[in-house]
């Protein structure tokens, strides 16, 4: 049965200008559901006492829908910020649904960007799965962070995402490249950027002086425009 959120998502997606096939891939309805209830503009009526089970990820569509919206799509950090929700499911469903809703309906052409020696910097997380971590099965994460001239990389295997380890490994980054970037590219992960609207981007307060302290001016991605940081992208 389609859900209240679910159904207008569906109608959200098509004024956006997204075509019914894609929002069909997207949700995991059939092609002529969506097309019924855009057409009907009413929500679906109960048939007999078998429902679909749900998705554990259901509960969190809107909230993943937003962060999409404001530039987050690396699902090793939408996967993180939703656990602390609550959200119990495994992260192979959460790219399930997010892979399509990456691709732009409307695509616009990409101008390969590149920089000086010592301008730039691009950071991202990459997931690498469960691995036994002092007798203990754990997540491990991989912090990544590659210089844009070089394309040097420096790789580091964590068990957590949070703000403490974030900059520890951004030390240990710009010990191993002996040197420190002018700017370094985020993704709008929430240990970095509060808010990224088109008229303001705000930073985590406690982050930004860390880098400050380096003489680093941090850069945030544009909202749903992944190929802003396409170099490390490739890499993750």
């Amino acid at each position: 049965m389609l859900k209240i959120g679910e159904f207008f998502m569906i109608r959200e997606l098509f004024q956006k200008g997204w075509t019914k096939t894609a929002i069909a891939e997207a949700t995991g309805f059939d092609r002529k559901t969506v097309s019924k209830y855009l057409k009907d503009n009413q929500l679906p009526k109960r048939k007999g006492s078998k429902q679909k089970k749900e998705s554990k990820l259901t509960p969190y569509k809107p909230y993943i829908l937003g962060r999409l919206k404001e530039g987050t799509t690396n699902c090793v950090v939408l996967l993180e910020e939703i656990q602390a929700m609550g959200y119990e499911g495994q992260l192979t469903i959460l790219r399930d649904f997010v892979r399509p809703l990456r691709q732009q309906p409307k695509k616009q052409a990409t101008l390969r960007f590149e920089t000086p020696p010592g301008k730039q910097a691009q950071m991202d997380w990459a997931y690498v799965g469960k691995y036994l971590v002092n007798d203990v099965l754990q997540d491990v994460y991989g912090f990544i962070m590659i210089l844009g001239y070089s394309r040097m990389k420096y790789v580091e295997f964590t068990t957590n995402m949070n703000l403490e380890t974030l900059m520890k490994c951004h030390m240990n980054a710009f010990s191993y490249f002996n040197g420190i970037p002018d700017q370094i590219l985020y993704d709008n992960m929430k240990t970095v950027v509060i808010k990224h609207s088109p008229v303001e981007v705000r930073f985590n307060r406690k982050f930004e002086d860390f880098l400050a302290y380096y003489g680093i001016v941090p850069k945030a991605c544009r909202p749903r425009r992944p190929q802003t940081k396409g170099k490390v992208e490739r890499t993750v």
